[in-house]
């Protein structure tokens, strides 16, 4: 380690109820993270590198006085007093977690230890993102949180897999040895606005595809199931895990059960966006996990938390908003260097 702390400096005019770091908020979810924390009078100081994010993504929050915004890479250690703290820091989609393997893992790894580490200095609260990917291509379906998973630990996507589980377990060793109030979640397949036309994912690939009228890229034979969580429904997931009374200190599932296969998503996504766009098939990637579902027995005993938002109108305004994008200017929608 032995790495000096960098005291990072944020301007802000009013104090709110708590100041709260999020790590990775001018990413996709930390965007509506971020703006939901405001909303309810909170001070919010980004941590963002902006290896995913974009400064597109925060500019409407810079009018709020509890926000500021810091340029940083968590993998440095850092210094910043902070009652709570949120790590979403990490690429989530494949091609952008394999473009650089060993800073995903570090990211994952090294981030999440300097996130820790400030934690204990400031008893903070402190919260992680993790991914229904630890789960590999699992043997158990729906996946509950006592399945251990089937990843393999060298393979594509192994960077992403097993650094969000090395993450988990460094978030629970702190908890014993240290005390740290802890919270982790685990993510299944998140859609909405403020996702990269080139993200990777399959919505942003399909509904981006469709609208140019482009051909609909599906690997394998499109009968791979996942389960799509709309951004807001998610973010609420979120709210109750960090503000729920008592410790929790086993990880959860959030995500929304309802089952989907890809080929279907892409028939759907055609029909909603009247494109004259066709289906072709292309092999399935190394490790693509065949099916994927969460068991939410947890969320709903523990948080009261169930998804309430259906596919068909999550994807309506995921669609409108990348149609927005698409008629911007390129250099508009150019993601900040």
């Amino acid at each position: 380690m032995g790495k000096a702390y960098k005291s990072l400096s944020v301007n802000l005019k009013n104090k709110g109820n708590r100041r709260i770091l999020v790590a990775g908020g001018a990413g996709f979810l930390g965007s509506h993270l971020c703006e939901r924390l405001l909303k309810e009078g909170n001070t919010v100081i980004c941590v963002d590198n902006f290896s995913t994010g974009g400064m597109d993504n925060i500019h409407h929050l810079l009018r709020f006085d509890t926000f500021s915004f810091v340029r940083h890479d968590i993998v440095e250690p850092f210094d910043l007093a902070v009652d709570e703290i949120y790590n979403l820091a990490c690429p989530a989609s494949p091609p952008h977690y394999q473009a650089d393997p060993v800073h995903t893992l570090m990211t994952n790894v090294l981030g999440s230890l300097n996130l820790l580490k400030l934690a204990v200095r400031y008893k903070a609260r402190i919260f992680q993102a993790s991914t229904s990917e630890v789960y590999g291509d699992p043997h158990v379906h729906p996946q509950p949180e006592n399945y251990w998973g089937n990843v393999n630990s060298f393979g594509p996507r192994a960077c992403y897999d097993e650094g969000k589980r090395s993450a988990e377990t460094l978030f629970f060793s702190f908890h014993q040895q240290y005390g740290v109030d802890i919270r982790v979640v685990r993510i299944f397949n998140t859609y909405g606005p403020r996702m990269r036309p080139d993200d990777g994912r399959v919505i942003s690939n399909f509904v981006v595809q469709a609208l140019k009228g482009e051909d609909i890229t599906v690997y394998g034979d499109g009968s791979q199931t996942r389960s799509f969580c709309y951004v807001d429904d998610l973010i609420e997931g979120f709210h109750r895990l960090m503000y729920s009374q008592g410790p929790i200190t086993t990880p959860v599932n959030i995500g929304n059960p309802c089952e989907f296969t890809i080929g279907a998503l892409a028939e759907q996504i055609i029909t909603m966006t009247g494109s004259s766009s066709r289906i072709v098939h292309h092999p399935l990637p190394v490790d693509d996990p065949r099916q994927r579902q969460p068991d939410i027995t947890m969320a709903k005993r523990r948080l009261g938390w169930a998804p309430t938002i259906a596919l068909k109108d999550g994807l309506k305004s995921t669609i409108a908003y990348f149609e927005n994008q698409l008629a911007r200017p390129a250099k508009e929608l150019a993601v900040v260097a």
